[in-house]
């Protein structure tokens, strides 16, 4: 693609699995503006504050541009010959099982296809697995348990025609919040909203009932529920007698647990007029849907609480039809295509499995010399026998395992003592890249060209619109030319994405005869053009007939009777249990602007206003037994390691459990990778690790000097007890604190601002310490160091930054720490980021009469765009104060 071709161009946000249609039109000077595509069925124009603001992310900065090799620059094919004999090496020495692949939802479905098909055909390893496993593994493991096949029943138009959506561990305000807009139009026209979570969330603003159960207490709620349905006469009995399975079974173990109200509140730790209402809700309306995510699928039990919801609509013939199913909403954009591919240790390419059938299906098709006889280690174990010495290689693409695995320090150690690890990515610095032996130039989103599969089985093109960079390269050409360099160059001759995806396309539909469900044969011939301008679809989509918006309306399934499966769902609990050296429960998950370990979001500088910076979320009367304040720092830790996070009291937490984000990485923080406190327990079924439920203990950090760096690069202070990064316009502003050090407090404050012109400013009776650095009258760095928890910098001080020369009045007004005009405007933190409205404003206009988020949308804008902002405008309306703000102000 040329650089001046400025052309719009139809493409697919890089976010969350819902999948949306996003136009980019370039600029022809390497940067592109972002609108939603109206003509696209899974977001209709409508776009996030994360896929608005992509335009900020695609710049070059800290972008891997060249092959490395021990970190020194190589051309790409001293590279791969390197890799390929290094994994020939340890192949013939330890056998091909010595070497794993660590995938990832990022990746393009055809980048997917093309390591699949090397690591489990060629190389014939079984180790392949992929970060996908850390948040829909349980959903797969349920599908797969109950319909014969990995099959998401339901669509995202069943959410418009639905009289009752049930949100199951699901933030989906702010995890998929253009999905839980569609929800709440629902609502609009007398839908119904449950929302079942141990958290008040944004979403609960939404909700028209709240149920704030026990952690671990899902699959007596929803087994209760089947019971109330046999009780109360909701059966559809002719559905479960001809198209279904073990439906006496499943009752008799939901009998065994909650038998009633009384067993139900016991556990669940709800009141029984809530629990009655949602029964009684459920019920009464024919066309619920059951929307299910991480709080559901990240647990020991993930796959039985899977498992719990799909018996309800099950035992109602509530399945496949419009607005009634269950419907998996997935974390990662193609989440679901890797799936496809056989990108999971459990899986063969096309949804294949291993019986002797399907193994030799697929060896035929490939022509495959080395097809691996087996599923493989699953990302957690994968992980562990790398640290036992077991596994000698990793391929990691597109993935930072040393920030989002659990036991993330476990992990760190076990890349360590790897023989090769080789990592494909397109960002020079994250928390893995150290212990790569060979780092390869991938390209990013905006240069990519493929296909992703969204939380509905609908398949739309992601493509390119800017050209690859440096000696950048596509995924699935990196591997192709890996495998030529080992001696199958024939086998991985692909021209571009559509041969592959041609070839996905057929093995699909290869001796299939509707036995699989995915089959999307009729795309097999397609040519390039049309590869180019393909349109959404949903899967299946075989020869013979016409894209399924909805599986099971029929009653058939992909069982070898053709019947569904209930699941004895039995008792569940936390999977390690609290006790009194461990006495809270740590639940953990996203944030609203920002999406995995940062490294795209964490480039815009829009998407830090909302929350800055790491933080745990405290219920009032745990921060009075712990001793914290909202506001304050905390140390947090468990069996497995610590953190240092901000304090957020908030009622809308369980009381004894807390809540923190997993975002922040290494790059950006001194001691907040909360995944580093994550218990490594997986699901015995999926694999999928448990996520909400490590046992816990907090305590105030023991800090005696707080306070703020603005900077034009990034400042990583030395020896602090905290400190956290955030982008600002014009450069970051990070946050610290530390003891007293040795070199004493005007010396930290002064090495921190760096060599150069200086200011500084003491205060030694007040412990007050200021210095700022310049560079040809620009202002390069500010440090401001006090006794007491410091208030975020001012807006004036960051406009400084942006200002080519200060004035004496400038450089005068940062020593005193404050805007030589007076004080500072304090108008609370940002609220609404896509028209930058903060708390003030709309606390007036409520004030003044508006009594909606309507209302106020029509006075500010706030909340008319993405949407993101509504909960927190709709709490203001309630009266309640938002929590402490973990933003610059």
């Amino acid at each position: 693609m040329r650089l001046m071709d400025a052309k719009p161009v139809k493409t697919t946000c890089p976010y969350c699995g819902v999948g949306c249609g996003v136009v980019a039109k370039p600029d022809g000077r390497g940067n592109a503006s972002i609108q939603g595509d109206v003509t696209h069925s899974a977001n209709y124009g409508r776009l996030c504050v994360k896929g608005a603001a992509l335009g900020e992310t695609i710049d070059l900065r800290g972008r891997l541009l060249y092959p490395e090799i021990g970190g020194a620059r190589v051309g790409w094919d001293a590279a791969l010959a390197h890799l390929a004999q290094e994994f020939q090496r340890i192949a013939a020495a330890h056998g091909p099982q010595s070497i794993a692949f660590y995938l990832s939802g990022q990746l393009l479905t055809e980048d997917y296809y093309v390591a699949n098909k090397l690591a489990k055909g060629f190389i014939g390893t079984p180790n392949v697995d992929t970060n996908s496993r850390l948040c829909m593994a349980s959903s797969v493991a349920g599908h797969k348990r109950a319909f014969g096949a990995d099959v998401v029943p339901q669509c995202y138009e069943d959410l418009d025609v639905a009289d009752l959506v049930v949100l199951a561990g699901s933030n989906a305000a702010w995890c998929h919040p253009i999905l839980y807009q569609r929800i709440q139009k629902a609502r609009a026209r007398g839908a119904r909203l449950v929302n079942i979570d141990p958290r008040e969330t944004a979403t609960s603003q939404g909700s028209d009932l709240q149920l704030s159960l026990a952690p671990g207490s899902d699959i007596a709620l929803w087994n209760g529920l089947l019971v109330w349905l046999a009780e109360h006469g909701a059966l559809d009995r002719a559905f479960i007698a001809a198209h279904t399975a073990g439906f006496d079974a499943a009752l008799v173990e939901a009998r065994a647990q909650a038998a009633d109200l009384r067993d139900i509140r016991k556990i669940t730790g709800l009141a029984a007029a809530d629990i009655e209402a949602f029964y009684r809700w459920w019920a009464e309306t024919p066309c619920v849907v059951s929307c299910y995510s991480q709080g559901v699928n990240q647990s020991a039990q993930g796959t039985d609480k899977v498992g719990a919801i799909i018996n309800c609509h099950l035992a109602t013939g509530r399945i496949g039809k419009p607005g009634a199913g269950p419907l998996s909403f997935t974390g990662q954009p193609n989440a679901m295509g890797g799936r496809e591919v056989g990108g999971m240790a459990n899986m063969l390419a096309a949804h294949m499995d291993f019986s002797e059938a399907e193994r030799d299906c697929v060896r035929r098709f490939w022509k495959a010399p080395n097809l691996i006889a087996g599923p493989g280690l699953k990302a957690v174990q994968m992980f562990e026998a790398i640290a036992r010495g077991q596994i000698k290689a990793l391929w990691v693409m597109g993935t930072n395992p040393a920030v989002s695995l659990p036991n993330a320090d476990g992990v760190r150690a076990a890349l360590g003592k790897l023989e090769l690890c080789v990592i494909s990515e397109n960002v020079a610095s994250n928390d893995s890249a150290p212990f790569a032996h060979i780092r390869l130039p991938a390209a990013a989103w905006g240069e990519k060209d493929g296909t992703v599969t969204n939380s509905e089985r609908r398949i739309s093109r992601q493509r390119a619109f800017l050209p690859l960079p440096g000696e950048a390269r596509p995924d699935w050409r990196i591997l192709a030319d890996a495998a030529a360099k080992m001696g199958w160059s024939r086998e991985f001759a692909y021209p571009g994405p559509a041969d592959i995806f041609r070839e996905h396309a057929a093995l699909s539909g290869f001796e299939n005869g509707g036995r699989r469900a995915f089959d999307i044969s009729a795309r097999e011939a397609l040519s390039n053009a049309d590869y180019d301008r393909l349109r959404p679809f949903h899967w299946p989509h075989p020869k013979s007939g016409e894209p399924q918006r909805r599986m099971f309306a029929n009653g058939q399934f992909f069982t070898a009777d053709g019947k569904a499966c209930f699941v004895a769902a039995g008792r569940a609990s936390l999977a390690a249990p609290i006790s009194g050296k461990w006495p809270l429960v740590l639940n953990t998950g996203r944030i609203r602007d920002q999406w995995h370990t940062m490294t795209r979001t964490g480039k815009s500088a829009r998407l830090s206003q909302h929350i800055a910076e790491p933080f745990v979320e405290v219920h009032p009367q745990d921060a009075a037994r712990y001793a914290l304040a909202d506001g304050s720092l905390a140390q947090l830790r468990t069996a497995y390691g610590a953190a240092v996070l901000r304090v957020v009291v908030s009622p809308g937490q369980r009381q004894g459990s807390l809540f923190a984000p997993m975002h922040w990485s290494a790059e950006n923080s001194g001691a907040a990778r909360i995944c580093a406190l994550v218990q490594p327990l997986t699901d015995p079924m999926s694999g999928q690790p448990e996520a909400k439920a490590t046992p816990a203990l907090i305590a105030p950090l023991a800090a005696a000097h707080f306070g703020y760096c603005v900077s034009r690069e990034l400042a990583r202070p030395e020896g602090c007890l905290y400190w956290s990064a955030s982008r600002i316009a014009g450069g970051y502003v990070t946050a610290f604190a530390l003891d007293a050090p040795e070199a004493g407090l005007a010396a930290w404050a002064r090495a921190l601002a760096g060599e150069g012109e200086m200011a500084a400013f003491e205060d030694a009776a007040c412990g007050i310490h200021r210095a700022a650095r310049f560079d040809h009258g620009r202002l390069e760095r500010a440090v401001d160091l006090g006794p007491g928890l410091a208030s975020p910098p001012g807006e004036w001080l960051r406009a400084l930054l942006l200002k080519p020369r200060l004035t004496f009045e400038d450089r005068r007004s940062i020593l005193a720490g404050r805007p030589a005009s007076g004080e500072a405007r304090q108008d609370g933190g940002i609220v609404c980021v896509c028209f930058q409205v903060r708390s003030a404003p709309i606390a007036a206009a409520i004030e003044r009469g508006a009594d909606s988020a309507e209302a106020v949308g029509i006075m500010l804008r706030a909340g008319t765009n993405c949407g993101s902002c509504v909960p927190e405008i709709k709490r203001m309306l309630k009266g309640a104060a938002l929590p402490f703000k973990v933003a610059a102000e």
